[in-house]
C-alpha cells in the first residue's frame, strides 16, 4: 500500500479511537455516495456527526484541516443529505474535522474541531 494511504488509514484509526473514547458511537466508516467519501459517521446526544479526517506529516502547505476546501465541504454535504435521508434522521447534524499531524520524532497532535464548517447552499 502506498505510504500516504497507510498514513491516512492510521489517522482514521486514531480518529475513530478518539471519538469512541469521547463517548461517540461510530455508525459508519468510509461511507461513500457518488464522488464523496465520509471518513467517519458518528452519533452522540441524538446528533449525527459527519467527520473528515486529515492526516499529514508536515505543514509546509498548511495545517491538515486547511485541506477541507469548499469543494470537499459540498461533497460531504451531499453525502450527508443522502445519509440523513436513508437513515430517516430527524435530529441535528454536525460536520467535524479531526486533524492529525505526525512529527519526525514519532510524536503526533490530534485536533478535534467540532462544528468545523457548515456547507453553503451554493
Amino acid at each position: 500500500m502506498a505510504q500516504h494511504l497507510e498514513l491516512g488509514r492510521k489517522g482514521e484509526a486514531m480518529a475513530k479511537a478518539h471519538l469512541e473514547a469521547a463517548g461517540y458511537e461510530i455508525l459508519d466508516e468510509n461511507w461513500t455516495f457518488g464522488k464523496a467519501e465520509v471518513d467517519l459517521i458518528a452519533y452522540k446526544n441524538r446528533m449525527i456527526i459527519f467527520t473528515e479526517v486529515k492526516t499529514r506529516t508536515g505543514n509546509g502547505f498548511g495545517e491538515p484541516e486547511d485541506f477541507v476546501d469548499n469543494r470537499k465541504q459540498r461533497l460531504l454535504s451531499d453525502a450527508a443529505d443522502e445519509y440523513i435521508y436513508l437513515m430517516n434522521h430527524q435530529g441535528e447534524v454536525r460536520f467535524d474535522i479531526i486533524a492529525i499531524r505526525f512529527y519526525p520524532q514519532g510524536t503526533f497532535t490530534l485536533k478535534h474541531i467540532e462544528d468545523a464548517f457548515w456547507p453553503s447552499a451554493t
